[in-house]
């Protein structure tokens, strides 16, 4: 008998699920995801899956894990501290295509140099400048992000500009040259810039995810799912952090499809933190061609086309008084509910909770406490940050006691941003608890704050709602509403170009929601999805029967719809793709952009063939590397060309060769 184990390490919990000779779940189990030390709660889940299916860890062949940490990450605009190195581009493009936003305050230098199109050096790489920068800031940053112009054309000065880093400063880097070969640099750097930001969390994970696994008796291979849904070695994914975005969803459309053989269909993935839709065509996950969204991010990283939105079981509630009308909205940030961090410290939280029902008015920051998170990189905090992350200290505390005045809101904004610190409020979590649907954390607690919730004054100065239960119910239905709109945004982007209007716009659109509500006067309206729905989550079946009436479409529910990413965690493939490019700088000169360097030719196909040998071997070499075995590889051609004056001119060529395998398995 063969036993693969799949781990999901997601922003609430960590699902664990063992599948015999992969047909069979024979079992599953949860465990809160511990923040502090990752490697806690897989460990806690992968005991109880063991001991539910009476498994000996040696019968484990193939371990697997899946991850939304760099989504959320991503999402929740955290991460630690880079330095960016930029060559051959100037302020306007940092500021044109968000590079000032991604790297919020943090250090950066724009040099000399780079190259053009065809390969050959712009201007010489000024290093000087480099070196000076590099003794300044090598020390406060946890590592490095490099783009240069057209580094895809000719790698040299990115390679350069690595050697001298790692020279001086000694620290993970993050070229973009290694992260994508399409033209875009502003887009490569953002991508490095990401991947950067994300080495450090996801070595963490990885590292102490390998030797719990070891402690527990697991001495199989640990294999990571990517972003487009493929399994890679957990050594290439800690080179390449950023492929892991979109790890849990992309490893939840494998499980989807796996658990109900659906060819045609949406699926939606509701976490702690967010929501992902995706869709299905004749049984597999389009990628996007754009590269992966996730946040406010486009980025050059091959994933699965889905839409990822801040929404989830821990999104925060949000009180919104516009006017006489007030209502609710959810997220885009992860709080901790109320409820879960009251079994952390429930006599605190139902003292403080207990106090604010008491008082004659409600403070901002009523039902919302504060803790750190230890173990987290603090290198680089400025003074007023770094003094308000002592005074939380190692203990969770009502939110208005450690704010002194209100330049330290923006600190704390700062400290949570960079994953250092967590803060707990009112949830739909805790409204499923306020009203029986959910019994895992502490109901009392969270009846008590939505209760504070609903004390709140509208525009006209009534109180927001007359109970916990009702109120409780408004955040609920405010879920099933936005997560009704993020499946009509996936669906009309799908055909948005037979409408004229963009997907947001459609599914928000007064026409749309008439329609859903079955509108009958002298216009009949009706509106609705016209293929079935995967709900997935451990909180689907809690909130998503009421999205598929919404929707009027069919909700199919999944028996082990809650460990969804921990089953596509197991049942994928490896799959790496190498891609290259052919340009023709001059008539009669065909010029091969490879790692090494640009190669020039005097025939089309022999450049052709060159590239495609290259590929192949680095896509063979990869997938190895990556932990497959039994690999085919397939070679995709795409040449452009065009009529001049009745003769056909080569212009260029993208080659595309694809290894894949399935995960080597220990014997």
């Amino acid at each position: 008998m063969s036993l693969s184990l799949g781990v999901d390490t997601g922003g609430t919990y960590t699902d664990a699920v063992l599948i015999k000779d992969e047909k069979t779940v024979i079992a599953t189990a949860k465990s809160l995801t511990t923040r502090h030390d990752l490697a806690e709660g897989i460990g806690k889940a992968v005991e109880a899956v063991l001991r539910d299916a009476k498994a000996d860890p040696d019968q484990v062949s193939l371990a697997s894990l899946s991850t939304t940490l760099a989504t959320n990450a991503l999402i929740e605009g955290q991460g630690e501290r880079v330095g960016l190195v930029l060559v051959g581009f100037s302020e306007a493009d940092m500021k044109r295509h968000g590079l000032t936003d991604a790297m919020a305050g943090d250090p950066h230098i724009l040099i000399t140099g780079g190259h053009n199109h065809a390969g050959n050096e712009a201007h010489p790489l000024d290093e000087d400048a480099l070196r000076d920068w590099l003794s300044q800031h090598g020390g406060d940053v946890s590592g490095f992000a490099v783009a240069a112009q057209f580094a895809t054309r000719n790698t040299a000065h990115e390679k350069r500009v690595s050697d001298v880093i790692h020279e001086m400063a000694g620290k993970p880097i993050s070229c973009s040259h290694h992260l994508s070969s399409k033209l875009n640099g502003p887009k490569r750097a953002l991508t490095a810039i990401l991947n950067a930001r994300l080495i450090g969390m996801i070595d963490r994970l990885i590292t102490r995810a390998q030797t719990r696994l070891k402690e527990l008796g697991v001495h199989a291979p640990l294999m990571v799912v990517r972003g487009d849904g493929a399994l890679i070695s957990a050594d290439f994914a800690l080179e390449r952090p950023i492929e892991t975005i979109l790890s849990g969803p992309a490893a939840s459309i494998v499980g989807a499809r796996w658990m109900t053989g659906a060819t045609d269909a949406l699926v939606s993935d509701i976490g702690g933190t967010t929501t992902d839709v995706a869709v299905l065509r004749d049984g597999r996950p389009a990628i996007d061609p754009e590269g992966a969204r996730v946040g406010p991010f486009r980025t050059m990283v091959e994933a699965v086309a889905m839409r990822t939105s801040g929404l989830g079981g821990d999104s925060e509630a949000h009180f919104l008084s516009e006017g006489l009308q007030s209502s609710v909205s959810l997220g885009p940030r992860r709080v901790l509910p109320v409820s879960l961090i009251a079994m952390e410290a429930p006599d605190l939280v139902h003292e403080v909770l207990e106090k604010q029902l008491r008082s004659i008015t409600l403070t901002e920051h009523f039902a919302r406490f504060v803790r750190a998170v230890s173990g987290a990189h603090r290198t680089g905090l400025p003074p007023r940050d770094s003094a308000l992350l002592e005074r939380i200290g190692d203990k969770i505390h009502p939110l208005g006691d450690v704010l002194e005045n209100r330049l330290e809101y923006n600190a704390l904004r700062r400290l949570v941003d960079r994953g250092l610190v967590q803060v707990s409020g009112v949830t739909p979590s805790d409204a499923s608890h306020v009203l029986g649907n959910a019994d895992a954390w502490d109901a009392k607690a969270a009846h008590m704050a939505l209760e504070l919730f609903s004390r709140q004054r509208t525009g006209a100065g009534k109180r927001f709602s007359e109970t916990a239960e009702e109120v409780a119910q408004i955040i609920v239905d405010q879920l099933t509403q936005q997560t009704s709109l993020a499946l009509l945004e996936t669906a009309f982007g799908e055909e948005a170009d037979g409408f004229g209007l963009p997907a947001a716009d459609l599914a928000r659109h007064v026409l749309t929601q008439r329609g859903l509500s079955r509108h009958r006067g002298l216009v009949k309206l009706d509106a609705g999805l016209n293929l079935p729905v995967v709900g997935l989550g451990a909180s689907a079946p809690t909130y998503y029967p009421a999205v598929g009436a919404r929707l009027h479409c069919e909700m199919i529910l999944p028996e082990h719809a809650g460990v969804a990413n921990a089953i596509g965690a197991v049942v994928g493939r490896v799959t790496i793709r190498e891609t290259g490019t052919i340009t023709s700088p001059s008539e009669g000169t065909f010029r091969v952009h490879l790692d090494t360097g640009p190669e020039d030719f005097r025939s089309s196909e022999d450049a052709l063939m060159r590239l495609e040998e290259v590929l192949k071997s680095n896509a063979q070499n990869a997938a190895v590397a990556a932990g497959a075995e039994g690999i085919r590889v397939v070679v995709q051609r795409d040449i452009r060309t065009a009529t001049i004056e009745g003769q056909e001119v080569f212009i260029d060529a993208e080659v595309v060769a694809e290894a894949s395998g399935r995960p080597r398995i220990a014997v």
